[in-house]
């Protein structure tokens, strides 16, 4: 058996809590440490831990973990009479932080490549890079938002209700797309899968709600957390594999099942032990450890500029548009903007996904994992900023 995936655990730890405890000394959240650590240690610059191989493929298994956990939590963490009252913004806010997006990155790559409008791969090329900046990854700024204790208050709120719409979205956005290069691929079917999807949902929330006192019996109990994370994996699971809605949206749902019940302060204290001394490290540390800009090019670097610019402003205005038609102020509408920015794991699946479909290739993969990877790494430090500068909680 090779043990080196034991020995790159421990860098790992190590790396991002002294990062992490760096970021606080210069008022900066602890995430930013993380994920600056992973960057550091992955082929970009020091070189010592690869996702490649078994060990590779062990970190990113842990690292999946890792964020299924961060929004479970999350779920847990969300009250549900905001959510309900933030409906209407996160809906409208999700739709136009889609659009914005998508117009801004199939623009973007057709002006600078000079596409031929005629060439249907080409064309079809250009959307796709549009529907990867169209997707949201809510989990840095998910740790970012608690760390400032701003995640249960109207901005948060609303950038948890629409990163779930932004994915359900982007599915249907990205189903169209790959549909029309594939065609096995059907568009309704895929429909009827999200409303299935929701319906199943509803049907899980109705029998907690009328098992609630079955449930509240058992607080405080230890096979309580355990069946809780249970479910959180396995609603996780069918998510992805039964319905191709992400993981992380399941997970959120398992976490809002339970926000409402007296259980839901034992759970979230006993399953967050794990996630932060292992789980949810390596997740941020594994982001960072995706960047590798050694067979970049100049012209390509020009256009992974170009195209961070897009993804950074489109969803600042398409984000910070919705919110601000729904009633939110000028500052809450820059705030939802910027927690919309990070793309992280989400644009990387559908990145992968345009790849095995023969949309992307090399060339125009890594400009999109860069992108990635800079949009999480700027969000929280936006958000600190965008929140006065507040002091972050001590939670390292």
């Amino acid at each position: 058996m090779d043990y080196t995936f034991i020995l790159f655990l421990a860098i790992i730890l190590i790396a991002t809590k002294a990062l992490g405890l760096f970021s606080r000394k210069i008022n900066m959240p602890a995430v930013v440490g993380s994920l600056l650590a992973g960057v550091i240690l992955g082929p970009s610059v020091l070189k010592l831990i690869t996702l490649e191989g078994d060990t590779g493929t062990f970190i990113e298994y842990t690292a999946e973990i890792g964020v299924i956990m961060l929004m479970f939590e999350a779920g847990l963490d969300t009250n549900i009479s905001d959510l309900k009252s933030n409906a209407k913004a996160s809906f409208v806010t999700a739709l136009i932080g889609v659009i914005f997006p998508l117009v801004g990155g199939a623009v973007a790559y057709a002006t600078y490549f000079h596409t031929d409008t005629s060439d249907f791969t080409e064309v079809i090329k250009a959307i796709f890079v549009g529907v990867v900046l169209t997707a949201t990854s809510v989990s840095i700024t998910v740790e970012t938002l608690r760390e400032l204790g701003k995640l249960q208050g109207k901005v948060g709120i609303t950038i948890l209700g629409a990163a779930v719409i932004d994915d359900i979205l982007g599915i249907i956005v990205l189903t169209i797309v790959t549909s029309m290069k594939d065609a096995s691929v059907s568009i309704i079917g895929v429909l009827l899968k999200i409303v299935v999807y929701f319906a199943v949902i509803f049907a899980l929330a109705f029998i907690f709600v009328k098992a609630k006192d079955i449930i509240e019996k058992h607080n405080r109990q230890r096979r309580t957390a355990i069946l809780a994370l249970a479910f959180c994996f396995l609603l996780a699971y069918i998510s992805e594999v039964a319905f191709g809605i992400a993981d992380i949206t399941g997970a959120y749902f398992a976490g809002l099942m339970l926000c409402n019940m007296n259980v839901e302060t034992y759970i979230e204290r006993r399953t967050s032990i794990a996630s932060y001394l292992i789980f949810s490290p390596i997740f941020f540390a594994s982001v960072g450890l995706k960047v590798a800009v050694d067979s970049m090019t100049a012209n390509m670097l020009g256009f992974t500029v170009i195209l961070l610019a897009i993804a950074i402003i489109t969803k600042i205005l398409g984000c910070g548009l919705g919110s601000k038609i729904c009633g939110c102020t000028g500052k809450e509408s820059l705030q939802v903007g910027l927690g919309m920015v990070s793309r992280g794991e989400v644009a990387l699946i559908v990145a992968q996904k345009g790849y095995q479909c023969h949309i992307l290739d090399d060339k125009l993969f890594a400009p999109i994992v860069i992108v990635v990877i800079v949009t999480t790494l700027i969000t929280p430090i936006l958000l600190k900023l965008a929140f006065n500068g507040k002091k972050v909680s001590a939670i390292v």
